[in-house]
């Protein structure tokens, strides 16, 4: 059945990119992740989606709280490949980034960053491979100047890959971008 799809117009739909960060008890960890999403306006509550196998994942489910950092254009491809490509099992990442502490401890990545979000996790959703993180946003703010880095401006320009604990990633799919 998954041959029949057309895997390319999966690479349509827009997404950005994003810091995902949270902590338990004195470890902090963040990833990247494509796939944050607002949910709803009154109360402000955001959605993000994290690999089960994933560091953060764990850390968010435990300490109930994330951050998130709106990646800018400006974010190179060694930054990208810190929070995208390496484990927080292996290497302490938010000791190789500026961040500050947030209303919940939770760590936010201030590095190349256009907005940081703070959240208090209100729901989950077990969706298979990944997790739903829903959130009540305890604190915003706005922080740098710059264009958002989007997933599309990622693959095109910084000839990104699509890392295999994504909830994008197809191998057909990797095929399909042009790199």
């Amino acid at each position: 059945m998954t041959e029949e799809l057309d895997y390319k117009v999966f690479n349509e739909v827009s997404y950005g990119l994003y810091v995902v960060t949270s902590k338990l008890e004195e470890r902090m960890n963040g990833q990247i992740v494509n796939t944050v999403l607002q949910v709803t306006s009154d109360p402000p509550r955001f959605g993000v989606i994290i690999n089960q196998k994933n560091l953060t994942h764990d850390f968010i489910l435990e300490s109930g709280v994330f951050g998130v950092s709106i990646l800018s254009q400006a974010a190179p491809m060694t930054f990208i490949g810190l929070f995208g490509f390496r484990s927080g099992r292996d290497v302490d990442k938010l000791a190789q980034a500026k961040w500050i502490e947030g209303r919940t401890g939770c760590p936010l990545v201030i590095d190349f960053s256009l907005g940081i979000m703070e959240a208090k996790l209100f729901r989950t959703m077990d969706v298979g491979t990944h997790t739903i993180f829903v959130g009540d946003i305890v604190d915003a703010r706005a922080i740098g100047d710059g264009r958002p880095m989007t997933y599309e401006y990622y693959h095109v320009h910084l000839k990104g890959k699509t890392a295999k604990n994504a909830p994008t990633y197809s191998p057909i799919a990797q095929k399909s971008i042009q790199v």
